[in-house]
């Protein structure tokens, strides 16, 4: 029987994630233990993650667990994985997708649009930012840091008039009964790889990699390496107002994507492609068409 450790975040989101693997792989015979961290990235919240070196703060603590032997896969929400892995590292696995869409939390107003002149909004994501400034650009839009809970909290005590969250957190912590709305993809484009988990191990670990296959869903994967490509050729990261979001039907992907200002200065800019997608490397290059379109675009846009 297989033994295996999961280094995982303590944010309960997090540690139902892993808890969620947990169960998958003892299902299937393994037995399983959880190794649980703070990152970086869950101790800083008093800055942007775009001011304090990005989203691979919250995943540095694990794969150094890896790295040192003292567990086998790390779990994580794949809008949270660099879009380059350091060297020695692999993604192994990417599960089956959640609600990909953006929530509107709020106690007040039922959707964005009901929101007063001028109402106070919280977001730490520079893709929500410009997305929203497109929406309303008279909205006072102000940092929101901390897990899910925390968020909420913030939200209840009265400092924003609502709140946009990942609806799949919501969703897998059973508090989906906050969402007032949900943003439909036109309205507001998600982030490369939200709602998906992503599974890392070290490279050349063929015994956890092989007791990763049944939990491995095809079409989310090759969506998610389409809207990564995208983000990678952009040069991606939390400082980047991107959003990039595939959709499989049969063997065609259809991709869209959107830069934005954060400022609200300039429009945002779109960019879409549909094709066959059998595998990861015809999804990448779909994603790679994409991201050039829209380089061309931002260019267009600022001469």
């Amino acid at each position: 029987m297989s033994n295996f450790t999961i280094a995982t975040r303590e944010s309960r989101l997090a540690l139902w994630q892993a808890e969620h693997v947990k169960a998958l792989l003892e299902k299937n015979g393994a037995s399983v233990t959880l190794l649980g961290m703070t990152t970086k990235g869950d101790q800083i919240l008093d800055r942007s993650l775009s001011k304090v070196g990005g989203k691979g703060l919250f995943v540095k603590e694990l794969e150094v667990a890896l790295e040192e032997g003292r567990a086998d896969l790390a779990v994580h929400s794949l809008k949270d994985v660099p879009m380059e892995l350091p060297e020695g590292f692999a993604l192994a696995c990417v599960m089956e997708r959640e609600d990909p869409r953006d929530a509107w939390v709020s106690g007040t107003y039922a959707s964005v649009m009901d929101l007063p002149q001028g109402a106070v909004v919280g977001t730490s994501s520079l893709r929500r930012v410009a997305l929203l400034r497109a929406i309303r650009p008279d909205l006072k839009i102000e940092p929101l840091r901390g897990n899910l809970d925390t968020r909420l909290r913030k939200l209840d005590e009265g400092l924003y008039d609502g709140i946009v969250l990942a609806a799949a957190g919501l969703k897998r912590l059973g508090l989906e009964s906050r969402i007032r709305a949900v943003f439909e993809p036109e309205q507001m484009l998600p982030a490369a790889g939200q709602g998906a988990l992503g599974i890392e191990i070290r490279a050349g670990r063929q015994d956890v990699e092989a007791a990763l296959q049944h939990l491995v869903h095809q079409p989310t994967w090759l969506a998610v390496s389409a809207e990564r490509a995208v983000s990678r050729m952009m040069g991606g990261s939390c400082s980047m107002p991107l959003a990039a979001y595939a959709t499989i039907s049969g063997d065609e992907l259809h991709i869209r994507a959107a830069w934005g200002d954060a400022e609200g200065i300039q429009p945002v800019v779109y960019a879409r492609a549909s094709g066959l997608a059998k595998n990861a490397a015809e999804a990448t290059a779909l994603g790679e068409q994409v991201a050039r379109d829209l380089q061309a675009a931002v260019q267009a846009q600022t001469r």
